[in-house]
Parts: C-alpha cells; sequence; structure tokens
C-alpha cells in the first residue's frame, strides 16, 4: 500500500527519514548560497549555516511526521516569532521558495510527492510574510 502524504509519518518516510530531510536541507542551503535572487535571504542567515541547516532539518523531521527533532533541541517551534525581526515579503518569500523548489527537484522523489511537498511548504512561508511585514508595508 502506497504511503499516504500529510498522514503519519507518510511525507517523513517518502522524504527519506531524517538522512533523506537532512539531505534537501544541505541542497537547500547550497542553492541559497548559489542563486543570485537568494542573496537578501541568505544575508539574514548566519555566515556559518551549521544551527540554520540542524534547525531547518529538525523543523521539517517533525513538520513532515517523524520524530520531533527540533523540539528536542530547541523547544517550541515558533516560526512566526523567529523571523519576524526580518523584513520578509513577498519577493524574499518568493526566493525562499525558489531555493525549497531546486533543492526538492535535486531529490529523488516521486514527482507527485515533489509537488506535494513544495505546495505545503508555502504554508510556513506565508506565514513569516504575514509576521515579518514591515510597518506601512501593505505590497504584501
Amino acid at each position: 500500500m502506497p504511503l499516504e502524504y500529510g498522514v503519519d509519518d507518510g511525507s517523513f518516510r517518502t522524504a527519506g527519514g531524517e538522512a533523506g530531510i537532512r539531505k534537501l536541507v544541505d541542497d537547500f542551503y547550497d542553492v541559497m548560497d548559489r542563486e543570485p535572487g537568494a542573496a537578501v535571504i541568505r544575508r539574514m542567515h548566519p555566515a556559518d549555516l551549521e544551527v540554520s541547516r540542524d534547525k531547518l532539518a529538525r523543523f521539517l523531521c517533525g513538520w513532515l511526521g517523524g520524530p520531533k527533532r527540533y523540539r528536542e533541541k530547541y523547544g517550541p517551534i515558533q516560526i512566526p516569532k523567529a523571523h519576524a525581526r526580518f523584513p520578509i515579503g513577498g519577493d524574499e518569500r518568493d526566493a525562499w521558495l525558489h531555493c525549497m523548489a531546486e533543492a526538492i527537484s535535486m531529490q529523488d522523489y516521486p514527482l507527485d510527492f515533489a509537488s506535494y511537498l513544495l505546495a505545503q511548504l508555502r504554508i510556513p512561508a506565508e506565514r513569516i510574510v504575514q509576521t515579518g511585514r514591515l510597518p506601512g508595508d501593505e505590497s504584501n
């Protein structure tokens, strides 16, 4: 019986478990480092991406139905609050999603899972735009 995405650990398992998610995250940050269109969001990260990689991988493990690794190490997940200090608008959201789309395309995922995953990642990406909006910025 095929795994159902978004049900139990189906997405986590389809993504390759923790090792597969770490590969996705590493590819994501590698894309961010080399894509000129991602320069603005790259500057929002520290020069050394070790902690950023760890946090995103741990978040995705739990978010995709696997072990709650982020909570184990960093505590409760507060995506909007953690990103509120950054001026994140639609352009930054789109750059992040572009890097993630590129990283997803580098994985050995079934095509329907790749589409599903990117669509689902739009949800937290949009939540960050909403809280990261600068006062008076009504463009996003």
